[in-house]
């Protein structure tokens, strides 16, 4: 068969469920779902149907609640029952647990084995192993868009996907190693509230300290705060309320509210900040590899000219140690993958010396070999003495990594756990639910 468009794969009975949604918030999940089909449309037929596939595969979801009154996990079930209210027999999830707590990824596990033993064909693309052992009869490898080969997954194990992924043997142990000096506070946060533009309300009196010579995991669902807890303490985004305090190693405090990037600079602060938006915010996709390292530097030339020498010399370096994928540091970033950008942004923010550096999903849509990269890097620099403040979307990984995890929830802290006793099952029920153990610690 020849599939041009999508309406020829729900022809098909195939059905793909995005990464990110395709659903339009002003509208209830009924009107979402029967978007754009053809004929007469009966919404009261339409919410019986949609009820009787819910309650055939144990969906839960209100077929007359606005989308944008819904949890992320809503969200992917009414594009589920999207798919299947259009008849599809093969169900494609593109990444479905990657905003999941693990308690939703367990309910989303159960629905799927539902809907398998009714028969349905279900390909589920994922980066996490020990879900696609937990869920999968079958596991196709692939490796820079090639097909490697299919293993049966209770014969296998994730050493040896690993290794087939990368091409070679790869140690999957995630390191937590000692600091070498006592922990000191770096950033202290008091009461921190931000309201956007919009007027809504996207943190509320977040209190927590960040010390150097440590990790400190921020974890959440998406839309919680991450990213505005991020960009407020690089003075991207305006503070209504509450101080950011940065102390240097010899105690004196200066505060950051009100201060922009550049004038945190300025004052002495190397503060360095990964942001989710890759092309965006961090890199400009029409600039080389070059120029996008000069972006760091040319503010300290003294002279009119920019010197290229050294960020050129910079480009060369990351793209040796880490791997990045390009024909030459000559080519715009724009045309690299997702991944190797990652690898682009990370390199010049660490190059930068830091003595605060800011993640924001540095390892999303990296291979595990860069991921495993991308985390010794980090543990290198806590080592050096530099408090890291990593907000991650697995939760084995935080766990793996961080010394201690700040849990939001609504924009609120609902905890702070040490990364080394925390149980993962816990800090996901930190994430729906405020007034864990320690908040505000």
């Amino acid at each position: 068969m020849s599939i041009r468009a999508p309406k020829d794969a729900y022809e098909l009975g195939i059905g793909m469920v995005h990464q990110h949604f395709k659903l339009i918030d002003v509208l209830t999940a009924t009107e979402n779902i029967i978007l754009g089909e053809e004929g007469k449309l009966n919404i009261k037929a339409a919410t019986a149907k949609i009820q009787a596939i819910c309650d055939k595969y144990g969906f839960d979801v209100d077929p007359n609640k606005k989308i944008y009154n819904m949890s992320v996990s809503e969200k992917q079930t009414v594009e589920i029952v999207k798919v299947l209210y259009r008849g599809a027999d093969i169900l494609i999830l593109d990444e479905p647990t990657a905003v999941l707590t693990p308690q939703e990824t367990d309910k989303l596990f159960m629905v799927l084995r539902n809907m398998k033993a009714d028969g349905k064909a279900i390909i589920i693309i994922t980066h996490k192993l020990n879900e696609v052992q937990e869920i999968s009869d079958r596991v196709a490898i692939l490796r820079q868009g090639e097909y490697i080969g299919d293993l049966i997954t209770a014969n296998t194990n994730a050493q040896e996907m690993t290794d087939m992924m990368v091409g070679r043997k790869v140690v999957l142990n995630i390191e937590r190693p000692e600091p070498l000096n006592t922990p000191s506070p770096r950033i202290v946060i008091e009461n921190l509230s931000v309201v956007d533009a919009e007027g809504v309300q996207k943190l509320k009196n977040v209190s927590f300290t960040a010390n150097s010579n440590e990790i400190l995991g921020i974890a959440g669902i998406s839309g919680c705060g991450q990213k505005e807890l991020l960009e407020a303490i690089a003075g991207l985004q305006p503070v209504t309320e509450g101080s950011i305090t940065y102390i240097d190693e010899s105690g004196a405090s200066k505060s950051l509210i009100g201060m922009d990037p550049r004038e945190i600079s300025n004052m002495g602060i190397a503060l360095s900040f990964v942001p989710e938006d890759r092309l965006g915010m961090g890199l400009v996709g029409n600039m080389d590899l070059a120029n996008n390292m000069m972006l760091r530097s040319f503010r300290k030339n003294s002279t009119p000219f920019t010197d290229r020498k050294d960020p050129t010399h910079l480009a060369e370096t990351i793209v040796s140690n880490l791997e990045v994928k390009t024909p030459s540091i000559d080519t715009p970033v724009r045309k690299l993958s997702g991944g190797n950008v990652q690898k682009v942004l990370v390199g010049r923010e660490i190059a930068n010396s830091p003595s605060v550096l800011m993640t924001a999903y540095a390892v999303r849509g990296l291979d595990i070999n860069s991921s495993y990269a991308i985390y010794d890097l980090i543990n290198a620099q806590k080592l050096k003495g530099v408090a890291v403040i990593f907000v991650g979307e697995d939760l084995d990984v935080l766990l793996q990594l961080s010394d201690r995890i700040l849990v939001l929830c609504d924009g609120q802290v609902s905890g702070i756990v040490d990364g080394k006793t925390a149980d993962k099952n816990e800090v996901g029920m930190m994430m729906t639910k405020l007034g864990g153990e320690d908040a505000n610690e």
